[in-house]
């Protein structure tokens, strides 16, 4: 079995254990329990492991992780020829094609080994001690189109060395839909995060007020229809010696009959008329366009559905508008809209303040905090009365 680590932003490992379950793969037991208590998010992921099935099933069906790793090696190291030596012992050529250019990110703590540069050297020839090859160090660029170097991470803590692969590449939120973008776009990961968090049913009503370019509209039709979030993207791991081709397309499309199921009303709105244009841009390339309504209006525009349903939504915060007095009353007029038009219904928005929250007049019973775009956050869940 492969010792497995699903990275992803902080605050989203409960939710990302959830999807590890769904998919029936067993988190470690130090990985932190399925609670939103804010002192566990501390790990940035979870620890599991699995077959090399179970490495493809993870990265084309996670939707909150933001890469898998690979734990490859994990050993004691407290002189540099210890470490060149134990780090030669383990198997690159599993992971490394010949020429293959590599990509090294180092972190110590509280160890004898703590220059970063000096152990990235070692660790890079006993690499090529192994390869019997001089090996190609590139930089990785998160923001490539293609072509990525393989990543290797290295932890020294405590003197003990893990050392550890990515199988993913670009990072997972990248699903390879998304090429038009509108103000402060959302990441993929995170929208995925705020449905779970709704605990939405894929088969009740939708509705993102504040939709910009698409992607929580988009990662629900993706959500309601099972299709594999990574279905339409490469990774690291297809470049492996040991890469089994018709075993990763198994995975692909296992679930491919889904695509015929009854979808729920999904609809998206802005009053930017050109992220309403991304936005349909956008759910084309994902292959849901037929799925999603996105129509070009403000939030108190918003015309009552049959329900219940789900509000789900990113409304600006921070800079994207121009003074605070401006977000109460968007936030105020938000709240307002909901009682009206969506009463009975539940609510998942993103915010960063709860001043501004609070003067939507919503009621909130959870708060998950996490980052997007290096801003503190809080997907806020609760109720419209």
């Amino acid at each position: 079995m492969l010792q497995l680590f699903a990275a992803s932003a902080p605050g989203l490992e409960p939710l990302l254990i959830q999807e590890l379950r769904g998919l029936e793969l067993k988190p470690a037991s130090s990985s932190p329990p399925f609670t939103f208590r804010e002192e566990q998010y501390e790990t940035g992921g979870v620890e599991f492991e699995g077959s090399l099935k179970d490495l493809y099933r993870a990265n084309l069906h996670l939707r909150t992780a933001s890469r898998i790793l690979v734990r490859i090696g994990f050993f004691e190291a407290t002189r540099f020829p210890e470490l060149r030596r134990k780090a030669a012992n383990l198997p690159w050529e599993q992971y490394l094609s010949p020429g293959m250019p590599i990509s090294l990110r180092v972190a110590c703590h509280a160890s004898r080994l703590y220059h970063q540069r000096a152990v990235a050297e070692r660790v890079v020839g006993a690499i090529g001690d192994r390869l019997g090859q001089t090996l190609c160090l590139s930089k990785f660029d998160e923001d490539a189109s293609d072509s990525f170097p393989q990543l290797i991470f290295v932890r020294i803590q405590n003197n003990q060395c893990t050392i550890s692969v990515d199988s993913s590449g670009a990072l997972l939120h990248r699903r390879g839909y998304r090429l038009a973008t509108a103000k402060a776009p959302l990441r993929e990961t995170l929208a995925a995060a705020m449905l779970l968090a709704a605990r939405w049913d894929g088969v009740s009503p939708l509705i993102d007020p504040f939709c910009g370019s698409g992607t929580i509209p988009i990662e629900a039709a993706l959500f309601a229809r099972q299709i594999p979030p990574g279905s339409r993207r490469t990774f690291t791991f297809m470049n492996w010696s040991g890469f089994d081709k018709s075993l990763c397309e198994t995975v692909n499309t296992a679930y491919s009959d889904l695509m015929k199921r009854v979808m729920p009303r999904i609809i998206g709105s802005d009053r930017d008329a050109g992220a309403i244009q991304a936005a349909r841009a956008n759910a084309e390339r994902a292959g849901v366009s037929d799925a999603i309504e996105f129509l070009w209006q403000a939030v108190s525009s918003m015309e009552p559905l049959t329900g219940p349903g789900w509000v789900i939504t990113n409304p600006p915060y921070g800079k994207r508008l121009s003074s605070r007095k401006d977000m109460r009353n968007l936030y105020a007029q938000f709240g307002k809209t909901l009682r009206s038009k969506c009463p009975g219904w539940k609510v998942v928005m993103l915010c960063d303040s709860i001043q501004l929250a609070g003067a939507t007049g919503l009621k909130f019973e959870e708060a998950i905090p996490t980052v997007n775009g290096g801003l503190k956050v809080k997907i806020l869940v609760g109720h419209v009365d």
